[in-house]
């Protein structure tokens, strides 16, 4: 697919600036609000910077990473010069729908954020965190009791969820991982995997001795009561990867490393 109007956006890291020198000349590049698609430079930190800034400003386009960062999982590999616009135009799409979560604090104060990768309650204190778990309005676990529980999108599956030792989901499974973090009890309980249509709840049992913070990728809430999930299909948005680099590959990939 051929895209006409293309901006460029890059992190304010060394490499990300320099890289975003050597494709200004490639095209005319136009501001986002204007484009068909945008060129993400930088790392996976700045790629769901960018993915959020379109979500907030109702400005969802298909977007092209090229990794000036660490991992990169969610980008392509950089190459100087114009070429990337061949690349763009085989570029394979990718669609992925973030979770939506609304949170209630101790004082009553609801918030709402979305979550790319995964929304995670960790215990704020030494105490440790005990939460009730609901599924489509349905207790499933009465008191989980641990340093907290995350819920993951196939996208986020080989993040924070795989360090916590849940499963890697392949990208067309519409599926969320619902992962404990370091339970205490139920002792034998690992996780579910879900349904991506399922309605997750989560209800801090004793918040006032056993505080909770919930965070949704770079977003926290501190003391927070209870937490609703679930994944919101009117924001989905468009991943563009080479071919052969597709993300379902590399999520297949992942689980071979060692």
């Amino acid at each position: 697919m051929t895209y006409e109007k293309l901006a460029l956006l890059a992190s304010p890291t060394d490499r990300a600036q320099e890289a975003a020198a050597d494709l200004a000349g490639c095209t005319d590049w136009v501001a986002l609000e204007e484009a068909d698609a945008a060129v993400v430079l930088g790392g996976d930190g700045f790629m769901l910077e960018t993915m959020h800034r379109m979500i907030e400003d109702d400005a969802l386009r298909p977007v092209y990473g090229l990794n000036l960062g660490t991992v990169g999982f969610l980008m392509n590999r950089y190459t100087k010069g114009c070429r990337l616009l061949d690349r763009l135009a085989k570029a394979r799409p990718i669609a992925v729908s973030p979770l939506r979560m609304e949170a209630v604090t101790q004082s009553g104060e609801t918030e709402s954020f979305y979550a790319i990768n995964e929304v995670s309650l960790l215990r704020e204190t030494r105490q440790t965190a005990k939460i009730e778990i609901s599924v489509n309005e349905r207790v499933r676990i009465a008191e989980l009791a641990g340093d907290g529980v995350l819920l993951a999108t196939p996208v986020g599956s080989t993040a924070y969820n795989y360090s916590a030792n849940g499963p890697i989901l392949p990208l067309d499974s519409q599926m969320l991982a619902l992962t404990p973090i370091s339970p205490f009890r139920p002792r034998r309980w690992r996780g579910a995997v879900l349904p991506d249509r399922s309605r997750v709840t989560f209800r801090v049992l004793d918040p006032k001795k056993r505080p909770v913070s919930v965070v949704a990728d770079q977003k926290e809430l501190r003391d927070v009561a209870e937490v609703r999930l679930e994944i919101d299909n009117s924001r989905e948005m468009t991943l563009l990867f080479d071919p052969g680099h597709a993300l379902d590959d590399r999520i297949v990939a992942e689980q071979f490393a060692y």
